[in-house]
């Protein structure tokens, strides 16, 4: 049987030669330098030579498998043209690079995600994953690989970035699986390797309204795109999730009049349901839109995010959405590494006013887009309490950035 040392020392002669492997497979060496697989099978008292691409491109074992699969096909009566149109395509397939499956796998699923989603997907596989392996043939990357780059991932202090390209390892090879490009998923399991058992910590949120307010004025005096500095105030004063506010579209904005500097008491933005943390079945109901009152200090800086060029997002970077760790840099860059993170928002506005109106946490956990009692609660409980909530969000930014109305000012 042939080796890949054999194969290596392969070199032209005047005549051609065969190198012979068993059952019919040999390596045809011509004289100008071509080295071509081929299987000689007989069947049927017919006799058949199918070609199999050539060496190096197909490797040994490829050949051997290639030259099994056309033997079964000759077998069950396929002809010697239609075994090789299969054998091209299962061989091109074979082929494929990891960044190529990647990508086809992305535009097979991008419709199904939001536009911000869809970006940073293939961010964090062009950031961390092609420059290591995305040249390397997706048939042959190894658990051990993938499980090693993940882990250079982690140690970077990334671990969560590094869980969510494992969960996308593992789909990218369950589509490859079901389109027969691939046998098996080298990825599969490595999301419960990564787990270190450790228990959730929260997330770093500032309780000191001084701090807070120290936070936000170092964030608007540093030298760092408009869009991320406006991004983080309007964040500050809306506590939602940051991937509502890097998804924001002007479209999803009611009751502001952008022709005008009029005060907008009816301000509203209206989060998709697509958009919310929330079962799949829910996002598919408009009903389970998130509607957040905007006050005069929020609409503020939607006037300012206009004056830098209108886009379908609010927040935008020559139309893409900023970064998902844009903000969460900008924390660290300002001293708050450690202390804040771009979610500690919500905890910073829930305590402080939690504090304050004791008896409006049912209005301020609605407010937060938390889910209310349980599931026949939330099907018959569907009050959005929206004076409430927007006279809670006037005062969050009075108490935020330290203007309060007269006589607001808690005792």
């Amino acid at each position: 049987m042939l080796s890949n040392a054999a194969l290596k020392s392969a070199r032209p002669k005047p005549r051609a030669y065969k190198l012979w492997d068993a059952q019919g497979l040999h390596l045809f060496v011509a004289p100008t330098g071509l080295r071509a697989w081929r299987v000689r099978i007989r069947a049927d008292r017919r006799e058949a030579v199918i070609s199999l691409g050539t060496w190096p491109d197909v490797s040994l074992d490829d050949a051997r498998e290639a030259a099994i699969l056309a033997r079964g096909m000759i077998v069950q009566g396929s002809t010697p043209k239609a075994v090789s149109a299969k054998l091209a395509e299962r061989l091109a397939q074979s082929a494929i690079s990891f960044e190529q499956l990647a990508r086809d796998w992305h535009a097979h699923r991008r419709d199904r995600w939001t536009a911000v989603h869809a970006a940073d997907v293939l961010t964090s596989l062009e950031r961390h994953v092609f420059p290591a392996i995305g040249e390397d043939l997706a048939t042959a990357i190894t658990t051990p690989q993938l499980l090693r780059l993940l882990g250079q991932i982690a140690r970077t202090g990334a671990a969560e970035t590094a869980r969510r390209i494992a969960q996308r390892l593992s789909a990218i090879y369950k589509f490859a699986r079901a389109r027969s490009i691939v046998d098996a998923n080298p990825a599969e399991g490595l999301v419960a390797e990564l787990a270190t058992g450790a228990p959730v910590r929260r997330q770093p949120a500032l309780q000191d309204l001084g701090e807070a307010r120290a936070l936000l004025d170092a964030a608007d005096r540093a030298r760092v795109a408009p869009a991320i500095r406006l991004a983080s105030r309007f964040l500050a004063l809306t506590a939602v999730r940051l991937a509502a506010v890097r998804g924001a579209r002007w479209d999803e904005i009611e009751g502001v009049d952008w022709s005008t500097d009029a005060p907008a008491p009816a301000a509203l933005w209206r989060i998709p349901a697509a958009r919310m943390k929330m079962a799949r079945a829910k996002k598919a109901d408009a009903a389970n839109d998130h509607l957040v009152p905007l006050s005069a200090a929020a609409v503020a800086v939607l006037r300012q995010a206009r004056a830098l060029g209108v886009a379908d997002l609010v927040f935008h970077r020559g139309g893409r959405p900023i970064g998902e760790g844009a903000i969460g840099a900008l924390y660290d860059r300002c001293g708050f590494g450690g202390r804040h993170v771009p979610h500690g928002w919500r905890a910073t506005f829930a305590t402080a006013l939690n504090e304050r109106y004791p008896d409006d946490r049912f209005a301020i956990d609605r407010t937060l887009g938390h889910a209310q009692g349980g599931p026949v609660e939330a099907a018959y409980n569907r009050s959005q309490h929206l004076p409430r909530r927007r006279w809670l969000f006037d005062r969050w930014a009075e108490i935020l950035l330290d203007t309060p109305a007269p006589g607001d000012r808690p005792e």
